[in-house]
């Protein structure tokens, strides 16, 4: 049975670091970084990349829409 493989691309310049998508991620890919973009805000970035199972959570709370899911089928 194949399995699911998930990437997700975090736009980090409009990323406001509110967190929201953090508790939301249930493998815990996501976490925020020290470093400010070019808007003076922490920003979330995908940390764990091999975690992700590409349940688009993260994407859905998302208030700015800035977080984009991939997935691919991997076979076992």
């Amino acid at each position: 049975m194949a399995k699911v493989k998930g990437a997700i691309v975090i736009d980090v310049e409009r990323c406001k670091g509110c967190c929201v998508c953090i508790p939301a991620c249930p493998q815990d890919v996501i976490q925020i970084v020290k470093e400010v973009n070019g808007k003076g805000y922490q920003y979330a970035f995908p940390a764990n990349h091999d975690a992700c199972t590409g349940c688009i959570n993260c994407a859905i709370v998302c208030p700015d829409g800035v977080i984009t899911v991939y997935r691919v089928k991997v076979e076992s």
